[in-house]
């Protein structure tokens, strides 16, 4: 069977359970399809709002003397735990509304490489949990060593370093689990990041690894057909928002490239989309990579929406 890894953007998940559930049964119906037009599937999702309403409720009540603080990783830990419980339910109940009641899944806790010399360390950049104050802000770097940095206008936050995937821990029951026909949800908000000690163990690092990037590391390990990730619009587009705006229904390596640095895609968007979408043409010439929307995927996988990237 063909195998695809499909990236799932966090903020089309909702901010609360209740939209969560509600929208993820759209992600159960594209994935079923994909399952009966013959694939083998991972479903990787972001975790943005999520992971940030467990960072900042942690700690608000860490703050009021409520609970102990909570590090990053286990936040991460918790988001990917009660995303994939939803994705999980949703997909069950598609798949037994489709009669194909022998196709399990499985949400697995995913603890993804990073290099603890990688320079993102140095300069970390992605923001989470809740805006403060400047004063504030200040308290609390030299209170606890941590950077913050003002966001868009509405208050300070803190960033963490944003370091690149190099493996995935699980990757040899990543692969068990599809070779029995699983659909597996993995590889949740980037994973889980780790870094490797000397004496070969591993533990937890606060950090962010970006969602799109994970997944494409992933398809790389489990030998993926095809990488598909999905995205709020139908088509990757140039010159977006303008007058002259073009979509793009192919675009090779070189193209690209070319469009990455004329600066086409926003940097906090489609970039790691986009790049993600061509490092695993890059690693996999005869693959299929596409960006698409979520109710759409079905016909990008026909070659009837969405944008390849495709090696030449």
């Amino acid at each position: 069977m063909k195998r695809i890894v499909i990236a799932l953007g966090g903020n089309a998940l909702g901010n609360t359970s209740e939209e969560q559930l509600e929208r993820v049964r759209i992600t159960a119906n594209t994935v079923v399809d994909i399952i009966k037009a013959g694939y083998q599937v991972v479903v990787c999702h972001g975790n943005g709002p999520q992971v940030g309403m467990i960072s900042l409720a942690f700690e608000r009540g860490h703050e009021s003397g409520i609970v102990p603080d909570m590090h990053l990783p286990e936040c991460t830990a918790m988001s990917q735990g009660y995303i994939g419980y939803h994705l999980q339910q949703a997909i069950d109940q598609a798949l037994i509304k489709n009669d194909r009641k022998e196709v399990a899944v499985i949400t697995m806790l995913t603890q993804v490489m990073v290099d603890k010399a990688d320079p993102a360390f140095e300069n970390p950049t992605k923001p989470i949990g809740g805006y403060y104050q400047e004063a504030e802000a200040k308290r609390l770097m030299a209170l606890t060593g941590q950077k913050y940095v003002e966001d868009s206008g509405r208050g300070y936050r803190r960033v963490v370093p944003s370091p690149q995937p190099v493996s995935i821990y699980e990757t040899v029951s990543l692969n068990t689990l599809l070779n029995a026909n699983h659909v597996v949800i993995a590889g949740g908000g980037g994973g889980i990041p780790v870094i490797r000690e000397d004496d070969g163990s591993y533990h937890g690092i606060s950090a962010v690894i970006d969602k799109d990037l994970a997944a494409e590391k992933l398809a790389e390990l489990v030998d993926a057909d095809a990488f598909v990730i999905l995205t709020a619009v139908d088509r990757v587009s140039i010159n977006f928002g303008r007058p002259d705006q073009i979509d793009l229904l192919q675009v090779t390596l070189k193209e690209a490239e070319h469009y990455v640095k004329e600066g086409q895609f926003a940097a906090g968007s489609m970039l790691p989309k986009v790049k993600a979408a061509m490092k695993f043409i890059e690693k996999n010439s005869q693959g299929v990579s596409i960006i698409c929307s979520l109710e759409k995927a079905g016909e990008a996988l026909a070659g009837k929406s969405g944008t390849r990237v495709v090696s030449k």
